[in-house]
């Protein structure tokens, strides 16, 4: 007989990064060894959607108003499951009441898994209205309610294990056999310098948008965004590409440079470097903020670089538009970081002691 396991997941499969890299990619893995999963997302696709574009407050309130109704419904039928798998957070606003009942009246073993460091507001304008009835402090009270708790890096391990000492770091990892497995070819034609992610984290791209409409004006290279969002840059010139999984990963390869600026805040010590394993995966050059992981996935000037400030940023930049042969080298020493430490396949087994160590438990 099969161990049942429930993914409770804010958003639908396969369109949230977070999602995608943190437990989805594992779920064959899991059903190849006698487990049975079953996802259930607080949101809709259609309403995820709506849910970050402007305007359509009451279409968003009844969005909200219709996954309290999905969770309600959920709880009375998780009694069959083994293990209970909560990646964020059961709700998006309000106390933390699902989790309770699951844990304390359910009495069920739950894995508590995050890779932001969302205990912190961080606030933007398509997020405002749930930002200020979110509940952040919620987080503490999961953790301590958690069987296993499973972060992005050591930074949130470490912020969690002040409630729980059942907390582990699991890296975001990179599919390198199934997805992420075509190689950048370099070249001399025109460089195209490039960044992926989500509205959420454009606003990084605007503390270096000004320096690189400067480095336009002595290097012959396009800026290109991919991004779910366009950032509407006012200086830089660029190309937006809409975010599509069916492209994602033809279009990251168009890059000859991956860009991850970062501010050196405590949120962003919360971030797991996933555009820079991305980038690296691909043999795609990373040029990074060492801010958080980035400082553990990066060696500077070995698989990567780092840059500290606007000079660093345009050196960096400069060197690897000059050099074909320098971008194929960072490249190929960017994948093989990917491949040993950060891919499904080096993690894959780690992942899964964790789920059979729980189920086997008293």
């Amino acid at each position: 007989m099969k161990n049942k396991i429930a993914f409770i997941v804010p958003y639908p499969i396969g369109v949230a990064p977070s999602q995608r890299f943190r437990f989805e990619q594992y779920i064959d893995l899991l059903e190849q060894n006698n487990y049975q999963c079953s996802c259930y997302s607080f949101l809709t696709l259609k309403d995820y959607r709506l849910l970050y574009k402007p305007g359509n407050l009451i279409r968003k309130i009844w969005a909200i108003i219709k996954g309290f109704f999905k969770r309600t419904r959920l709880i009375f039928t998780l009694r069959s499951f083994s293990i209970v798998f909560i990646h964020r957070e059961a709700s998006p606003i309000g106390p933390p009441v699902f989790e309770y009942i699951i844990t304390k009246i359910l009495k069920k073993k739950v894995i508590y898994d995050f890779d932001d460091a969302i205990w912190l507001k961080n606030t933007s304008q398509s997020n405002k209205l749930v930002s200020n009835i979110k509940k952040h402090s919620k987080v503490s009270s999961i953790c301590k309610w958690s069987s296993l708790i499973m972060c992005g890096n050591h930074y949130l391990m470490s912020y969690a294990q002040n409630y729980n000492e059942h907390s582990i770091c699991i890296p975001t990892t990179i599919d390198t056999k199934n997805l992420h497995n075509k190689i950048k070819a370099h070249h001399n034609e025109k460089i195209i310098i490039g960044w992926t992610g989500t509205h959420s984290t454009s606003k990084y791209l605007y503390q270096i948008e000004n320096l690189l409409a400067e480095l336009q004006l002595k290097h012959d290279f396009i800026f290109k965004v991919i991004s779910n969002q366009d950032p509407k840059f006012e200086t830089l010139k660029y190309k937006y590409t809409p975010w599509s999984i069916d492209n994602e990963i033809d279009e990251l390869l168009t890059f000859d440079i991956g860009l991850m600026p970062l501010y050196d805040d405590d949120w962003s010590k919360g971030k797991c470097g996933f555009k820079a394993l991305q980038y690296m995966a691909l043999e795609i050059p990373t040029i990074v903020s060492p801010v958080g992981v980035n400082t553990e996935i990066i060696k500077d000037g070995e698989n990567g670089y780092f840059a500290n400030n606007d000079e660093e940023w345009r050196e960096k930049i400069a060197l690897l538009i000059n050099s074909s042969e320098l971008r194929s080298k960072l490249g190929k020493e960017g994948r093989k970081t990917v491949v040993n430490n950060y891919s499904t396949e080096a993690n894959k087994n780690n992942y899964l002691n964790y789920f059979n160590k729980l189920v086997h438990a008293k």
